[in-house]
């Protein structure tokens, strides 16, 4: 009976906490939302010199809170799953662990020389921004068309690369040293700074044949960073179109929720489903 009531217990957590179709799963979700915000929001204040001097212990306090709270959630979603280990050594496991070790970090880290090590510690509590990615739904499709889009980017990159070290190359010899082009090196990193319009002025050209393939290496510029983006949309598109739902046609419409597989942690799964898709795990045990 013990043990029924205990595994009663964590399938319930596991579904507070993984589920969002739930009323209990979404207050959760609501509520974590909320903190993660408060979190990230006490991390800017702290960086303010005048209100961190001001409300420091209220900071402070606040800091730890969180932690616990996060430390909490942390722990559950570990007991709640049957493979621990995947969900510990998954993206948002790891982004889960680097967001709340910090403050625990900062107990050991002590003394007036480990003061940059403790900056640098509260530093990674912002991976708490990365916990909002898993709310964000169209962060998916965006993922996938950065991953379909990546070979034609490559391709993309080094033809910019090879441009840049010929109209580098080709600067040098027009401008020489006494403008400032002392090597092939330094060309070919004034000739990024000025394909990607950043134009930092540290080194400029003084001949009028420089000022020319510098004005057209600018003109360049400003079509070579509509393609990325163009490339990445179209993809974007395609995908979107793929996976669009047909709101009309019940025939074409797919019925998927938030339903996370206890065992295995793959989601999208049908509202019918009673069995995981992945690993045939029993998705209603109760």
């Amino acid at each position: 009976m013990g043990k029924t009531n205990k595994n009663n217990l964590k399938n319930k957590l596991h579904e507070i906490i993984y589920e969002a179709d739930t009323p209990a799963g979404k207050l959760f979700d609501i509520v974590l939302l909320i903190f993660i915000l408060a979190s990230i929001a006490l991390v800017m204040l702290e960086s303010v010199s005048w209100i961190d001097d001001k409300y420091h212990d209220i900071l402070y306090i606040g800091e730890w809170i969180v932690t616990i709270l996060f430390s909490i959630e942390y722990i559950a979603r570990i007991i709640t799953v049957n493979k621990p280990k995947k969900y510990i050594l998954s993206f948002y496991g790891i982004i889960d662990l680097l967001s709340t070790i910090p403050m625990y970090l900062s107990i050991f880290v002590v003394g007036s020389n480990a003061l940059v090590a403790l900056r640098a510690l509260r530093l990674l509590r912002i991976f708490r921004v990365l916990k909002l990615a898993r709310y964000l739904g169209a962060s998916n499709h965006l993922s996938s068309a950065i991953k379909a889009s990546r070979a034609k980017i490559s391709v993309f990159l080094f033809a910019v690369l090879i441009a840049s070290i010929i109209f580098g190359t080709l600067m040098y010899l027009v401008e020489g040293e006494e403008h400032g082009f002392s090597n092939i090196p330094k060309s070919v990193y004034w000739c990024i700074v000025t394909l990607t319009t950043v134009g930092f002025g540290d080194i400029a050209p003084q001949t009028p044949l420089g000022q020319l393939i510098a004005t057209i290496i600018m003109i360049m510029g400003y079509g070579i960073i509509a393609v990325p983006t163009g490339i990445v949309s179209a993809e974007y598109t395609k995908n979107a179109n793929k996976n669009d739902i047909d709101k009309d046609s019940k025939a074409e419409k797919i019925h998927l929720n938030s339903q996370t597989c206890q065992n295995c942690l793959s989601t999208k799964h049908k509202d019918e489903a009673e069995y995981c898709y992945n690993c045939g795990h029993n998705l209603h045990i109760e």
